[in-house]
């Protein structure tokens, strides 16, 4: 009999469920490999699980509860006011079926739920608490989000690892963070770094990879991202990205110079992952229409495959992903 787990609505290893359902137990392990519509061999996830999103408008599994809203971060930097607002009207949108958690620091938990006092949400804000305070200010941090669960519902705690993921520190933030809740923990990139994601995953936790910043070196280049999808893929928990991807397909931005990688390139790529095909190509295109052609052709268990790897990316807009989708019929 296949192990189970519970699975909290993000967690890619089954299934992305909608805000606010409850956490269900599912088959820990990836299902055999199936040869798709595609015409490859993917990791399927078990027939009777499938991503589902919420809103009036249906989104197809390859998007599904994709974008993380991380409007509080670099390059928005939005007042708290303003992102609770936005997400507040994005998720009451049509396409709020794309839209995951609001990405929030701990350093601004107290204001944020001022504001969510103030607007009164008809439902809890999922939400994904990055702990930039340290790993010792979890647990106030979880105990004041305790008190406001009529405000918040945490799904998610994100943190920088130290620059020697060690077992004791991963032990420690299992310690913290509930087992219901999604820990997400960042591997400094450098020599050795592949190996703190596989430390990462085997205590429980989702890598995360940053794919850009505020300097040239902070973006990875193809082959870096390369070999962590080689890793990840062979993984039992979904991994995210942060920063530097704010458009479908990878461009190099003329104000900057600054090569950023696409979602769209990211998905294609972690298809490509799990079937054993080239991955260098589908990072380093730009070819829009070929990489919506190779996405529109994943079939609904491709598509879930793929999501129980890649689990979602953090925007600071929900509007610039829609829009370029939309453009590229995949939505």
């Amino acid at each position: 009999m296949c192990p189970t787990a519970t699975v909290p609505p993000w967690r890619g290893g089954n299934t992305l469920e909608a805000p606010g359902d409850s956490p269900r137990r599912v088959c820990a392990f990836r299902a055999p490999l199936f040869t798709g519509r595609y015409g490859i061999s993917v990791s399927a996830v078990s027939s009777a699980v499938e991503l589902r999103a919420p809103g009036p408008r249906g989104i197809p599994p390859l998007f599904a509860r994709l974008i993380d809203d991380a409007s509080l971060f670099h390059p928005h930097n939005a007042a708290v006011p303003e992102a609770v607002d936005s997400h507040l009207r994005a998720r009451a949108g049509e396409y709020s079926g794309m839209l995951g958690p609001l990405l929030c620091q701990a350093s601004r938990l107290a204001e944020l739920i001022t504001e969510l006092a103030k607007a009164k949400p008809d439902r809890p804000v999922p939400l994904s608490l990055v702990c930039d305070n340290g790993l010792g200010g979890v647990p106030k941090a979880l105990s004041i989000i305790e008190d406001r669960q009529e405000l918040l519902a945490l799904e998610r705690v994100e943190m920088p690892a130290p620059s020697d993921v060690d077992d004791v520190w991963l032990e420690r933030v299992s310690e913290f963070v509930p087992e219901d809740v999604v820990r997400v923990v960042e591997p400094r990139r450098g020599e050795g770094w592949l190996d703190g994601v596989r430390r990462v995953a085997e205590h429980g936790c989702s890598p995360k990879l940053r794919a850009g910043g505020q300097t040239y070196e902070s973006f990875p280049g193809v082959d870096v991202v390369a070999d962590f999808l080689t890793v990840v893929s062979t993984l039992d928990v979904p991994f995210k990205t942060t920063s530097g991807m704010p458009r479908a397909v990878r461009h190099t931005d003329p104000e900057t110079g600054f090569p950023h990688h696409g979602f769209l390139n990211l998905l294609v790529a972690t298809a490509r992952s799990l079937s054993g095909q080239d991955i260098h190509e589908a990072l380093a295109s730009t070819d829009s229409a070929a990489l919506a052609k190779e996405a529109r052709s994943l079939s609904k268990e491709a598509a879930n495959a793929v999501r129980s790897v890649f689990g979602t990316y953090g925007s600071s807009s929900l509007d610039g992903p829609v829009t370029e989708l939309n453009e590229l019929e995949l939505l």
